[in-house]
């Protein structure tokens, strides 16, 4: 069978901006993420009050029948709401996810298609939902950006809720069942969401981590093993919040530039720091609820202390205004490792004459390496280089 294909994205949960994108519209098998929605549609029902915490949901026929992963509960047994929630955080159980849906909507076919009009309501443009469990159907299709838009409206919309995502483990008539999110309790912040295999798919996860007051999201789809799934997604939250970092160091004003120093041409807009919250987020601690105004001198603090950052070179010109536009097009050949990245433009002066270097700079050195290897591979020259001096943004 051919490797399933796959698929990764890392969005800020704040204010929804892209922090890495591969292939993040490619479509999918997701696989038992789908349980997310069938979760969302729980948690709906809850607020309403259509359903209660301590309401018993009874097992049929057909949901007891279900392939595993499963409680294995008979027909006619039954379990409530909140043991139900917890099933299919930690255990993804096929079972409990088909008894919700005939409880909610009288079939799990009807409930599906409940939850693909829920997913368009939401943005998720490009999935289609067949069943509540995310056992395999060849029409049951999505994206890792329509699942990150799905794992920021569960935190979002349902905090109270939420927490539930956490949960390490659920004991059931004796039972325990262990999460199969292994990353919970490894990862310093990670607190949900969900994880999902089919052969089709591969081994997914959607992930959500809080560090110094900022939630990020990420979320990975075809994974060979869980092991190499777990790692990838951990090296891209890092990546997120180490970009993340960046973009509220570039929204802060500097000093201006020294003699020498680099100048950042065109640096593109961070995304803003909110000055209130559109939902809580209980890690989050009072002293990270400042305003914007207080925040920008700390960062700014911040970027004065940078003295050595990677970036690649991508030619040396005679021109300023060539060396930007070299720069600007040498991005869009890589837009997934380079596109957040800053454009930069040094001037040097040679024993005849002066020349400026063409750069694209804020980058760790393993995203630079990979960079000038996407690049070379594009045919353009590229270069890996260490930024020793503290680097100096113009006001535009």
């Amino acid at each position: 069978m051919a490797r399933p294909p796959s698929a990764a994205i890392v969005i800020d949960a704040d204010s929804g901006a892209v922090l890495f994108a591969e292939h993040a519209d490619r479509r999918i098998y997701p696989a038992s993420l789908t349980k997310m929605m069938t979760l969302y549609l729980v948690f709906e029902a809850l607020e309403s009050g259509r359903l209660g915490l301590g309401d018993r949901l009874k097992i049929s026929r057909r949901a007891a029948g279900m392939a595993p992963s499963r409680l294995g509960l008979r027909p006619g047994q039954s379990l409530t709401v909140e043991q139900a929630i917890l099933a299919l955080v930690t255990k993804s159980a096929n079972d409990v996810a088909v008894a919700i849906a005939e409880r909610l909507a009288g079939s799990e076919r009807k409930f599906a298609a409940r939850m693909t009009r829920k997913a368009r309501a939401l943005g998720m443009r490009r999935t289609t939902f067949r069943n509540a469990s995310g056992l395999p159907n060849s029409r049951q299709r999505t994206t890792v950006r329509d699942m990150a838009l799905l794992a920021r409206a569960l935190i979002r919309h349902f905090p109270r809720y939420y927490r539930y995502f956490s949960r390490r483990s659920f004991t059931f008539n004796g039972r325990r069942f262990g999460n199969h999110n292994r990353l919970l309790g490894r990862y310093a912040g990670l607190d949900g969401v969900k994880t999902g295999y089919i052969r089709a798919s591969g081994f997914n996860l959607a992930a959500s981590a809080v560090r110094g007051g900022r939630r990020i999201i990420a979320v990975v789809a075809g994974g060979r093993t869980a092991r190499a799934r777990d790692r990838r997604v951990a090296e891209l939250l890092d990546l997120g919040f180490r970009r993340l970092k960046m973009r509220l160091v570039a929204s802060a004003p500097v000093p201006r530039p020294r003699p020498g120093g680099i100048v950042l041409a065109n640096v593109r807009k961070a995304a803003p720091l909110p000055t209130d919250l559109a939902y809580p987020i209980p890690e989050m601690r009072s002293r990270s609820l400042v305003p914007r105004k207080a925040v920008r001198p700390v960062l700014a603090a911040r970027a004065r202390r940078v003295e050595r950052l990677y970036g690649v070179q991508v030619g040396a010109y005679t021109r300023a205004a060539q060396a930007r536009k070299i720069a600007y097009r040498a991005r869009k050949l890589a837009p997934d490792l380079l596109l957040d990245a800053n454009i930069a433009v040094s001037k040097r002066r040679g024993r005849s004459r002066t020349f400026y270097r063409a750069r694209i700079v804020g980058l760790t050195l393993g995203e630079a390496r990979e960079a000038c290897r996407v690049l070379r591979s594009r045919r353009q020259d590229c270069l890996v280089v260490t930024l020793e001096r503290p680097v100096w943004v113009a006001a535009r």
